[in-house]
């Protein structure tokens, strides 16, 4: 999905049915709509609150007319995958949100740069997908080592703070950093 032009068409369908939604974006689409990143994304990541049942079924509804036009678009593609994350996010994150989007029915907020850095690292770490993204968002070494400790702590296998500090090193050095 091209993420600007999805949720400013989502924005639009949701105005059309009365139906209002503010939400914290993550990943790819807010890397997108920050203007981070120019890729396609597969999903919007809604991080808070759940999704209200009234939204999804829209969401999915969108979808299938999107998909209808052309424009192929995954019926999860408006989900809360990364949730989970919020037990884990240091104190304070909500008052570092920042605003991504607002449109007639749909407001979007995401993490505060910090915070942003710190999923990205997670996924970097854990999935080893998000190196390009990481790449883009050009953390300083300070914010590198800012957030190596964080990242370390999500994971209770013995072996990830050593993977961790692998990884996060990586990308320094592919930053052009000595850590």
């Amino acid at each position: 999905m091209k993420p600007k032009e999805t949720i400013g068409a989502f924005d639009e369908f949701l105005a059309s049915h009365r139906i209002a939604f503010s939400a914290v974006a993550i990943g790819g689409t807010a890397l997108a709509i920050l203007g981070v990143i120019s890729r396609e994304t597969r999903d919007c990541d809604i991080l808070d609150p759940e999704i209200p049942e009234n939204v999804r079924k829209l969401a999915e509804e969108f979808a299938a007319e999107q998909t209808r036009v052309g424009n192929l678009l995954r019926e999860d593609w408006l989900n809360n995958g990364p949730a989970s994350l919020i037990k884990n996010l240091p104190d304070g994150w909500r008052n570092r949100l920042i605003p991504l989007f607002s449109g007639k029915s749909l407001k979007l907020s995401t993490l505060g740069r910090p915070d942003l850095l710190r999923t990205k690292f997670f996924a970097l770490c854990d999935r080893g997908t998000d190196r390009q993204d990481c790449l883009a968002l050009k953390p300083s070494v300070e914010e590198i080592r800012e957030s190596i400790e964080w990242v370390k702590y999500q994971d209770a296998n013995p072996q990830w703070p050593k993977h961790v500090e692998e990884a996060l090193t990586s990308l320094a050095k592919e930053l052009g950093y000595g850590i």
